[in-house]
């Protein structure tokens, strides 16, 4: 897979449920479901369903691993 696949992906799937499970810092992990509401040349914008804080991530951050998706039906 590679940055191109990752942005056609979510550009097809924004506005859709999607289940988030980020890898932080220092083994810190953290789950949430929310929507791909923008995506951009180097990354892409995520609205929480259950805060109304916005959050930006790379497409880089898939790539390697920190950040893995799980679109619901």
């Amino acid at each position: 897979m590679n940055i191109t696949k990752i942005k056609n992906m979510l550009e097809e799937n924004a506005s859709k449920n999607v289940r988030f499970k980020f890898n932080g810092n220092r083994n810190q992990t953290e789950e949430f479901n929310g929507k791909i509401i923008n995506t951009y040349k180097y990354l892409f914008v995520v609205k929480p369903n259950d805060t109304g804080i916005k959050r930006s991530f790379t497409y880089t951050d898939i790539l390697i691993g920190n950040l893995e998706i799980h679109f619901e039906d």
